[in-house]
C-alpha cells in the first residue's frame, strides 16, 4: 500500500506535432523581375500652323513616314497674300513721309541759316522727320512680319519619323498653335514600364536590362534604364521607368507590348536556394528560417536571404541541399520541438 501510494501517474507523452515542410533542392539563379511595358517613341512632336486659316490640302496619312522639312499640310493663302501687298503698301507710304519730311527739314534747315526762321520752328521739322523714320522701320518690321507669316502656310516636319495621329482634315478652319498631326522619331525607341514602389530598389538609373517582345519571344534586345520618375503615378501609386532599347530593328513596332527583365547582368549575385516566401521570418531583426534536424526537432537557423520573386526567396547562405525547412506556422514553433514533418507535395 506504502508502495502504491508513493508512485504517481505520469502525464502522457506529448505526440509530435505536424509540419509542413519542404525539401531544399539544389542552387539555383534568378533572372529578376519582370515588368510589362509598352513600346513607345522618345521623341514625339505635336505640330501645328502657326497661323490661322483653312486647310485646303493634306499631304500625309497615318503611319506615314516622313522627312525633316517635309510639307505635311497648306492653308488657303489668299488672306496672308493681301497681308503681304498691305504690308508693303504701308512700308511704300512710310517711305514717301519720310522723304517729304526730309525734304522739309532740308529747307527749314536752309531758311534757319538765314535766320527767317525761329529755332523751335526748325525742332519742329525735325521731329517730324524722326517721328516718319520710325514709322518706316515699324513699317518694314511688320512686312517682315506679313513675309514669314506667308511661309507658315505650309506645316513642314521639325522631324524624320511616322505620322501617329492626325487632328485635322481639309476644309477645316484651324487656329494658330492647333495640333494638326503627331510625328515620332522612329530612330530612338523606348519601352514604358511602371513599378510598383515595392520593386523600386531593385531599378538603377542606367543599369542594363533585357527585352523580349511578346509578338516574337525568342528575339532577345538589350536595354539602359534611361530614366526613372521621381514621383508616383497619383493614380496607379507605380513609378514610371523609361528603357532605351540599344539596337532597335524594324521588328519593333511603336505600341507593341514588351516584357523588361531586370538584374540579368550579374547571375552569381542571385544564385542560391530558392524556398516558399512564407517560410522567411523575423527574429531579432535578423532572417530565420526553421530547419527539422534528422530528430524530427525544429531549429532556428539564420539565413542570408537574396530577392524575392514570384516563386518565393532566395537564401544565399545558411542552407544545404536535401535539408527540410518548415513552410506553414514558423511563428509558433520553438526551438528543439518535436514535430512530424509533412513534405509539401508539388501541385
Amino acid at each position: 500500500m506504502l508502495l502504491t501510494d508513493c508512485s504517481k501517474s505520469q502525464p502522457p507523452k506529448a505526440s509530435p506535432r505536424p509540419a509542413l515542410v519542404t525539401v531544399v533542392g539544389e542552387k539555383t539563379s534568378v533572372q529578376g523581375m519582370i515588368l510589362v511595358g509598352e513600346v513607345r517613341p522618345r521623341y514625339e512632336s505635336s505640330q501645328g500652323f502657326r497661323v490661322n486659316g483653312k486647310i485646303i490640302k493634306r499631304n500625309v496619312d497615318v503611319g506615314a513616314l516622313v522627312k525633316k522639312g517635309q510639307v505635311l499640310a497648306y492653308l488657303d493663302p489668299l488672306d496672308n497674300h493681301l497681308s503681304v501687298t498691305a504690308a508693303l503698301a504701308a512700308v511704300s507710304a512710310a517711305e514717301a513721309d519720310k522723304n517729304l519730311a526730309m525734304a522739309e527739314l532740308t529747307r527749314q534747315r536752309q531758311l534757319f541759316a538765314k535766320k527767317f526762321i525761329s529755332a523751335s520752328a526748325l525742332d519742329i521739322k525735325e521731329a517730324q522727320y524722326v517721328t516718319t523714320r520710325a514709322r518706316l522701320a515699324q513699317a518694314k518690321a511688320q512686312a517682315q512680319v506679313a513675309e514669314n507669316q506667308m511661309q507658315y502656310v505650309n506645316l513642314s516636319s521639325d522631324r524624320d519619323g511616322v505620322v501617329t495621329m492626325i487632328y485635322a482634315e481639309p476644309g477645316q478652319v484651324i487656329q494658330a498653335g492647333e495640333v494638326i498631326v503627331k510625328i515620332a522619331d522612329t530612330q530612338a525607341i523606348d519601352v514604358s514600364v511602371a513599378s510598383p514602389e515595392s520593386r523600386m530598389s531593385e531599378i538603377n538609373l542606367n543599369a542594363q536590362v533585357m527585352v523580349r517582345l511578346w509578338a516574337n519571344q525568342t528575339e532577345t534586345y538589350t536595354g539602359v534604364v534611361r530614366e526613372i520618375s521621381p514621383i508616383a503615378d497619383a493614380a496607379t501609386r507605380a513609378f514610371n521607368v523609361r528603357i532605351t532599347l540599344n539596337h532597335a530593328d524594324q521588328a519593333i513596332k511603336l505600341g507593341m507590348t514588351a516584357g523588361v527583365h531586370f538584374n540579368v547582368t550579374d547571375p552569381l549575385a542571385t544564385a542560391g536556394y530558392l524556398i516558399p516566401s512564407r517560410a522567411l521570418t523575423q527574429i531579432n531583426n535578423k532572417s530565420v528560417v526553421w530547419v527539422i534536424d534528422e530528430q524530427n526537432k525544429a531549429q532556428p537557423r539564420e539565413v542570408i536571404a537574396g530577392p524575392f520573386t514570384e516563386e518565393g526567396v532566395l537564401i544565399k547562405e545558411g542552407l544545404k541541399v536535401g535539408e527540410k525547412v518548415a513552410i506553414a506556422g514558423v511563428h509558433t514553433l520553438i526551438k528543439d520541438q518535436l514535430v512530424k514533418p509533412v513534405i509539401e507535395m508539388a501541385p
